[in-house]
């Protein structure tokens, strides 16, 4: 009878351990937390069980207290006592505050050249919306497919990328409940949306087969659980949903790696990329990963890590109590597409709460390249404010700036919400003095009243002398206007650019016609270059 009790109490043990394990799905891994609290929930069951198949309850009526029959119980509460300690010990070695020096390290910070790295882009190319407004606008076009929006919902992902030059944001369909996962789990999802964020163009892209591994499938099949059975020894950070450049849906899945003590410098070393329609998954070193991924490290992940490299000059103490030399960032963030690259923005500041920035970084989300550039001007909080405050009779609400290239003016792009939240107003806000802001009922609008106010203000005249030229005959040349504004659209022999000129800006263009000579003094844009001056 004892020994059929010891089985059962083994038994029961594993199929304990089998189920936290399959529901929690911690990484066979030193550095995972969540492995550690396995094993330590683990020793303390198994402490259980054995106190209770050694209780000596004789002895222990006749003492009065607990009386174990050997030694088994005290070693296996030893064993846990010692997990829990070397748990603790790991946490405390591998801290900021014993390690400041190696968190600082953790990441590289180059100076940028804001004229160079930067490019103005055309407003037909500026996101205008956020995840807010652009979840609002996923649920408004799900509701409107009847043959899709009674068995599927919207997944809330709605991850940022660059596609095809522009920038989206691309969220799957999910199973609407456990039932409705039954009545379709073997066809799988069979569509996600596509968000244009330049004009707002909400798209289902049908799938010829349907995704069979999501985050909303159930089982093996399950994202989270298919890479654990995969990759059991993988600590892998927040999964991302992309499509690749032929809009095949995948999942994008950062492995951390630590790089201080058991628990402290984490940061990303491979990348899984799992095929969300098939299943294929292939492992790559960070280094190796495709360039049409645009998320391997989250945006909280950049900043924490920029956040160590700021504050931790100077040590741990100093961080706390003098901050000499202490820098962080704001709090908020952006994207901002470079490159064919996702990166993010934010402000950085001085540690104490100072009300203004005294630069901004940039950081790219697949390779952790950080750009700081050190233009100080109005924290993007402030910049909100001040645009909020023109409107303030129709109660928009701005959201979190985007950092661009205006006329060789560091500045603001602010789209403004009504309450239903959507854009109806845009706002550039002037960095280096945010009571210079510019209101429109379009992005163009905005922009041609701000320049008209860097220019009234004298605080903006683009040094022409260093910018590029392009000289040659005129092939085509094509008048279009564009909320009231005449542009003219030139194209040169052997020339494949395509320059902008704004015609009451560069009156003279009126004189030029196919045929004729020209030498234009333009800012580089993505595909449109933009007109500074005519020689």
């Amino acid at each position: 009878m004892k020994k059929i009790l010891q089985v059962i109490g083994i038994l029961a043990a594993l199929v304990l351990g089998f189920i936290y394990y399959y529901l929690t799905l911690p990484a066979f891994n030193i550095h995972s937390e969540g492995f550690w609290a396995f094993i330590i929930i683990g020793l303390l069951i198994i402490s259980f069980v054995v106190m209770l198949l050694n209780l000596d309850k004789e002895a222990g009526k006749i003492q009065g207290k607990l009386v174990f029959k050997n030694k088994f119980p005290s070693i296996a509460l030893g064993i846990t006592g010692i997990s829990i300690l070397v748990f603790i010990i790991g946490y405390i070695l591998s801290s900021p505050i014993i390690n400041a020096g190696k968190y600082q390290r953790l990441l590289s910070v180059e100076d940028g050249d804001f004229l160079r790295d930067i490019e103005e882009i055309s407003y037909t190319e500026i996101p205008v919306l956020d995840k807010e407004s652009a979840i609002r606008l996923g649920s408004r076009k799900m509701g409107s497919i009847v043959e899709y929006v009674s068995q599927f919902e919207v997944a809330e992902n709605y991850t940022q990328i660059n596609y095809k030059e522009k920038p989206v944001r691309v969220t799957p369909l999910k199973y609407g409940s456990f039932f409705k996962w039954l009545n379709n789990f073997g066809d799988g999802i069979p569509a996600y949306i596509k968000i244009d964020m330049t004009n707002q163009q909400v798209e289902l892209v049908e799938l010829e087969q349907g995704m069979k591994y999501t985050e909303s499938d159930l089982f093996g099949r399950n994202i989270y659980r298919y890479l654990r059975f995969r990759y059991p020894t993988y600590i892998f950070s927040k999964l991302n949903f992309e499509i690749d450049d032929e809009g095949v849906p995948h999942w994008i899945c950062p492995v951390k790696d630590y790089k201080i003590g058991l628990f402290g410098g984490e940061t990303i070393g491979r990348v899984v990329i799992v095929n969300a329609v098939t299943g294929e998954h292939t492992d790559y070193p960070i280094e190796e990963v495709p360039q049409w991924v645009d998320r391997v490290y989250q945006a909280e992940l950049l900043i924490d890590l920029y956040d160590y490299h700021g504050t931790l000059k100077h040590g741990y103490l100093n961080s706390i109590f003098a901050q000499r030399d202490s820098l962080q960032t704001t709090d908020g963030y952006n994207y901002i597409a470079l490159d064919d690259d996702v990166w993010v923005y934010t402000g950085v500041t001085s540690v104490g709460g100072d009300e203004s920035n005294v630069g901004f970084i940039l950081m790219n989300q697949r390779t952790a390249e950080t750009r700081y550039y050190p233009i100080s001007g109005a924290e993007e909080y402030s910049a909100m404010a001040s645009a909020e405050g023109k409107v303030q009779h129709l109660g928009y609400q701005a959201t979190f700036p985007l950092f661009l290239n205006i006329n060789g003016e560091p500045t603001y792009f602010i789209p403004l919400k009504d309450a239903a939240g959507l854009v109806k107003s845009y706002a550039m806000v002037n960095i280096r003095q945010y009571q210079i802001v510019a209101i429109g009922d379009s992005i163009l609008e905005a922009e041609q009243s701000y320049i008209e106010l860097l220019k009234s203000n004298n605080i903006t005249s683009i040094d022409t002398s260093k910018l590029p030229e392009a000289t040659g005959i005129i092939e085509k040349i094509s008048e279009v206007v564009e909320d009231g504004n005449t542009h003219y659209y030139i194209i040169l022999r052997n020339d494949d650019s395509i320059y902008d000129v704004l015609v009451s800006e560069h009156i003279d263009i009126v004189r030029y016609s196919v045929g004729d000579n020209i030498t234009l003094i333009y800012t580089e844009g993505k595909k449109i270059h933009t007109v500074q001056g005519i020689k």
